[in-house]
């Protein structure tokens, strides 16, 4: 094979490698806390970027172990497994750590705009006993267009977008962040939207230090999350091997030319 054809083959395999990463964008996933002073926190966002066949919850039906693993401890220790055992292509994580009143947060992840285009996220709602956020409908939040661009930069959750996953009795005494999560009662209704029993844990005395106080209205905006996109970066050889070719092309006309 002779240099050129050496050239040429080593080109298209690169270029065949960049095609398959110019799907792919750097996403940034930032939250924000925009609940007044001593109101609620939030446990880590879980977050899933997929095809949109994972659907965690239903207004209305029984929470299932993934949505509990959320709502009642803010793990998620369930609903990833079910994630990826739904959309085994999906790309998983979490943003943060307790997010207090004013608190942010972010993380980066590579997303495949052509395969993973659906946005699905959940946190718990604490203090309480099983609130949390996310979105029922897994095609809720579709972010990229055709060609790869940012459909979505942002998403806001108001008070009256708590769930409440019908799971464990409301008891302050047993609720995660006041009181002792471990005494909890199955309490077996369905999900349902719910923010006025926070009302119940006003007064007492958060894990974080600071004394209760919910302060929601249905339309209090509560959480930002927030997208901002970035090229994935190219293959290091890339630039060097087009500079090669170049050369390579320019020394041939040199040649002919003189």
């Amino acid at each position: 094979m002779t240099i050129k054809a050496r050239y040429f083959a080593a080109g298209a395999l690169l270029c065949a490698s960049w095609s398959a990463q110019a799907a792919n964008v750097q996403l940034t996933v930032n939250v924000e806390s925009l609940v007044p002073a001593n109101s609620v926190s939030f446990a880590p966002l879980h977050v899933g970027f997929g095809n949109g066949s994972f659907d965690s919850f239903d207004l209305g039906s029984a929470a299932g172990d993934a949505i509990k693993s959320v709502a009642e401890g803010g793990s998620g220790s369930a609903w990833f497994p079910a994630f990826e055992a739904a959309d085994s292509g999906a790309v998983l994580g979490s943003v943060g750590g307790l997010l207090q009143p004013g608190g942010t947060a972010s993380n980066d992840f590579t997303v495949d705009t052509d395969s993973n285009s659906y946005f699905t996220f959940a946190s718990m709602v604490v203090p309480s006993n099983d609130f949390f956020i996310g979105n029922d409908n897994p095609m809720a939040y579709n972010l990229f267009d055709d060609q790869g661009g940012l459909l979505l930069t942002e998403i806001v959750i108001t008070a009256g977008d708590i769930w409440d996953a019908g799971s464990e009795v409301f008891d302050p005494a047993a609720a995660a962040f006041v009181g002792d999560n471990s005494l909890r009662a199955d309490q077996n209704s369905v999900v349902a939207f719910n923010f006025a029993e926070l009302f119940g844990f006003n007064g007492m005395l958060t894990g974080a230090g600071y004394t209760f106080d919910s302060q929601l209205t249905a339309d209090t905006e509560i959480y930002r999350i927030g997208f901002t996109p970035s090229p994935v970066p190219l293959p290091a050889a890339f630039p060097l091997f087009a500079a090669a070719l170049a050369g390579l092309g320019f020394t041939k006309r040199a040649r002919r030319k003189a």
